[in-house]
């Protein structure tokens, strides 16, 4: 049995005007955002897929196709949360995350440890598990688009307390938790742990 694994996720999206501009869970002052289905959260996307990617569990889309109309202007956290109910299905946990973001602008060595800081709770992370780096795409002709590369060390949950501990992260999220249950239960059969009320209606994020 594998008691450690590699996940790679990567994602890209070009610059739009009239849009917030969203990366690692922060609003940035930017006079542009990312163009895309959900709010645009490149790097949260990255470290999504790179999470799934791990435990072999398909990627971002898969679970959120981008027709979908729920997933319209989402917030990436729920992608994010996701993931994390992947790994505890498939019984491990973060080691670490490591990622590249690939842009011309903004800087974001300013941001970076308020950036970190945020995704570390995101995911239930010390700050030092977790790294954001930045490029400038010199040379390449892709100064209107934001890239980013991530990489996951995730290992195997000897101890039923610490999968624990992942739960409570993952509880803590309550505004998502209910849209991780339907999508868990309609992938792989998991039942529902409670019939609960919806914070929020999914149609209210279109």
């Amino acid at each position: 049995m594998m008691t450690t694994r590699i996940g790679f996720g990567y994602d890209s999206h070009e610059f739009k005007p009239g849009v917030p501009l969203r990366i690692g869970g922060l609003t940035l002052d930017h006079p542009e955002g990312l163009a895309g289905h959900s709010d645009g959260d490149v790097l949260l996307h990255a470290i999504t897929d790179a999470l799934l990617g791990a435990v072999a569990a398909g990627d971002i889309g898969s679970f959120f196709p981008p027709g979908d109309p729920r997933w319209k202007n989402a917030d990436s956290a729920i992608f994010l949360n996701l993931a994390m109910e992947e790994l505890q299905h498939a019984g491990y946990r973060i080691a670490n995350i490591d990622t590249t973001l690939v842009l011309a602008k903004p800087k974001i060595s300013p941001i970076a440890p308020e950036m970190r800081a945020r995704v570390a709770d995101l995911l239930g992370l010390e700050i030092d598990q977790v790294s954001i780096k930045a490029k400038t795409p010199e040379g390449l002709g892709l100064d209107h688009v934001a890239q980013c590369h991530a990489v996951a060390l995730v290992e195997k949950v000897t101890d039923p307390e610490e999968l624990k501990s992942m739960s409570a992260v993952i509880e803590s999220q309550r505004q998502l938790e209910d849209v991780v249950e339907d999508l868990l239960s309609s992938v792989h059969g998991v039942p529902k742990k409670r019939a609960v009320a919806p914070v929020y209606d999914t149609e209210d994020i279109t």
